[in-house]
């Protein structure tokens, strides 16, 4: 199916690359849906009080749904069956969970993201299969680059969110360049090399070859960058 959907607005049409779901408009949800619906992607927000939409600004273009994120009618009503991502982050671990688990294993979303504040749930929930963020560590622009759809992928933060560390795969196109390539100053550094599942640590004149998984620490907020120098 072709992600990329144009939608009208008034007298504008936008290009939309992502159908994104978020369940809770707290400032976080908001946050997030202010950074998704800014990069021209179809934004439905539900929350279960409609004054929490207030939160979101004139400037929003997306779907408001009143309701609960986690009611399968709801859910339905938002377009989940074409939904590209889903996140929840309500003030509740348990609705995040169960409106996460749902969108995963019954409606087969491709990216789903849930917020959860006990850090011991956070890894059970982990291991069967939901990724989970912490309330603490997470800005909303960076849950938007774990939702964004490329082939640079976010794999856990560092200190207080700051900096992400993310995984991608050399392309034919990067073969027999140098590690020191992936440097750009203050803003991404290589770390590791994974090549026939062995691992080693970066360093500025290893030979890049098609397939190799390079980890790379980067600034949050500077993955365009990243993206940008991997074309």
């Amino acid at each position: 199916m072709d992600r990329e959907k144009k939608i009208s607005k008034g007298s504008k049409q936008r290009r939309c690359t992502v159908k994104v779901i978020i369940i809770g408009c707290g400032r976080l949800g908001s946050n997030i849906a202010g950074e998704m619906d800014q990069r021209g992607n179809e934004v439905i927000i539900i929350d279960k009080d409609a004054l929490a939409f207030e939160h979101l600004g004139k400037s929003f273009h997306g779907s408001k749904i009143v309701g609960i994120g986690f009611d399968r009618d709801i859910l339905t009503q938002a377009g989940i069956d074409m939904a590209d991502a889903l996140v929840a982050v309500t003030s509740s671990d348990e609705a995040n969970v169960v409106a996460a688990r749902i969108a995963k294993f019954v409606f087969r979303v491709p990216k789903v993201v849930a917020r959860v504040y006990d850090p011991r749930k956070a890894e059970i929930y982990r291991r069967l299969g939901i990724p989970t963020i912490s309330p603490v560590a997470m800005a909303g622009e960076r849950i938007s680059e774990m939702l964004s759809f490329s082939h640079l992928k976010t794999v856990m933060t560092i200190g207080s969110g700051e900096v992400i560390i993310t995984e991608v795969e050399m392309t034919a196109s990067f073969e027999g360049k140098k590690m020191a390539q992936l440097e750009i100053p203050n803003v991404a550094h290589p770390i590791s090399l994974t090549r026939n599942g062995k691992t080693m640590i970066a360093t500025p004149n290893q030979q890049l070859e098609m397939g190799d998984v390079v980890h790379l620490a980067v600034v949050v907020g500077m993955t365009d960058r990243v993206k940008e120098m991997l074309k």
